[in-house]
């Protein structure tokens, strides 16, 4: 029999990874029990600032609407329902249900009980150095779903803070 060779590249498969965010919710587990709550929220935070580093950018250059563009991707990829309310000084995220819950509660993996920091701290890291801010409005524990809000950082009178450089 001739020999075959098939030539595919990573871009010819469907993008699935769900199977990681098990892997994620059992680090984060493991973070807690032995260095507890700030252990987790330290290590999404600098795992955040590295990995989406070209998004801070963005975010910095772009404003509001890169980070739209970026959810809108990423939950389309992971196939959830996004909604997106976006104006000049801020924008509300709403998700039906988080993607790698439903993904974890179906295939019976532990959904770490700080699974929301994977949606608070690495939205707030995302926005450190640019002239916004990110607060997870409410979160449900048992599916993921959750609205958060961008906006302008504020001062204490009211007007906007000048970025630090």
């Amino acid at each position: 029999m001739p020999k075959q060779v098939m030539d595919r590249s990573a871009s010819d498969n469907e993008y699935l990874h769900r199977d990681f965010h098990g892997a994620l919710s059992s680090a984060l587990i493991y973070l807690e029990e032995r260095f507890g709550p700030d252990a987790v929220r330290d290590y999404l935070a600098r795992f955040a600032r590295r990995f989406y580093a070209p998004l801070r950018h963005e975010l910095q250059q772009r404003g509001l609407p890169a980070m739209a563009e970026h959810l809108r991707r990423v939950y389309e990829r992971e196939g959830a329902e996004i909604s997106i309310d976006l104006s000049n000084d801020e924008m509300i995220v709403r998700i039906e249900a988080c993607p790698a819950v439903t993904h974890m509660r179906q295939h019976e993996y532990e959904v770490s009980p700080l699974w929301y920091e994977t949606v608070r701290t690495v939205h707030q890291a995302v926005c450190e150095g640019s002239p916004f801010t990110f607060e997870l409005v409410n979160y449900d524990l048992e599916t993921g779903a959750s609205t958060g809000r961008f906006s302008h950082h504020r001062s204490a009178s009211g007007e906007e803070e000048e970025e630090l450089r």
